[in-house]
């Protein structure tokens, strides 16, 4: 099945330490772009969720919400770190040498400053296996969104193919119709102009008019299209950029088949395959 690139999925996962939730959000873009918006102490969890989604989707800007609530049960026992404590020592010596009026950190802003107070109760390590559980369903969750609406993108081009296979079909007999009318038509003037060319000479006229509207080459790659964009829907799969690429192919024959038009009805023809083709073209932009 192919996939669409649009889609949501969310989770939720109750644990010791608290709750976690994951939000997921994607639509349509060239590449795989994955941003995570978390709170600062689940930070390092970021690799870990990046990897997990890079090894089950290929394209699509996917955004990633994750959130933790702690349980306010109990008392919470919090110690600051003596690491963080000096390297900020360290910064503000610095500061305040190079600056003499600037005033020292309060107590509370260094129990604020990122990374000084650690929860012993509360540890981005323990909850990691949680969290990549959890983002596992909602992956899982996401996947079978973006499958569906897969389905619903492929039949919705099928209709576009199938009218697409008709046109080619009724623009086959229209090139020997227009040839007779070209002739009949030539044939016409000059006998109005009172002349008497040579059957020969009027052939050569018909002859380089048919190599002029010959359509048959641009009708057999339009039909060679047609089947390979089928074949690729059917195979499934990642496959929205190759669709985009024969959608590039398939106007390009529509616009030749529409310049060599010799009769009103090859044109609406060309018209509505190109009215057809770029329909399709603005599904495929949402294929994965």
């Amino acid at each position: 099945m192919i996939a669409s690139m649009t889609g949501f999925a969310s989770a939720t996962r109750e644990s010791a330490p608290g709750s976690v939730a994951i939000e997921l959000k994607s639509v349509n873009h060239r590449y795989l772009e994955f941003t995570v918006r978390a709170p600062e102490e689940l930070r390092a969890l970021e690799p870990a969720l990046r990897e997990a989604i890079t090894a089950k989707l290929t394209r699509g800007k996917v955004d990633c919400r994750l959130t933790f609530t702690p349980r306010s049960v109990g008392p919470k026992s919090l110690v600051p770190d003596a690491a963080a404590m000096e390297s900020l020592r360290a910064a503000s010596g610095k500061v305040i040498a190079a600056f003499p009026e600037a005033r020292p950190l309060s107590v509370s802003e260094i129990l604020h400053w990122p990374g000084v107070l650690a929860d012993e109760s509360f540890s981005p390590e323990a909850l990691r296996e949680e969290v990549l559980t959890i983002l596992s369903r909602a992956i899982s969750d996401l996947d079978q969104t973006r499958t569906r609406e897969g389905a619903k993108l492929k039949v919705m081009i099928e209709e576009r193919l199938d009218r697409m296979s008709e046109l080619v079909i009724e623009a086959k007999p229209l090139v020997p119709g227009a040839l007779k009318a070209f002739r009949d038509k030539l044939a016409a003037k000059v006998a109005e102009a009172a002349q008497s060319p040579s059957d020969e000479r009027l052939q050569q006229e018909v002859v380089l008019y048919a190599a002029r509207i010959d359509v048959d080459e641009e009708l057999s790659r339009l039909g060679a299209h047609i089947a390979e964009v089928r074949r690729v829907l059917s195979k499934g799969g990642a496959c929205g950029k190759r669709l985009d690429f024969l959608c590039q192919e398939l106007n390009r024959e529509a616009n030749t088949l529409g310049s060599k038009a010799a009769a009103n009805e090859m044109t609406a023809i060309s018209v509505e395959l190109k009215v057809l083709i770029e329909q399709v073209r603005e599904q495929v932009q949402n294929v994965e």
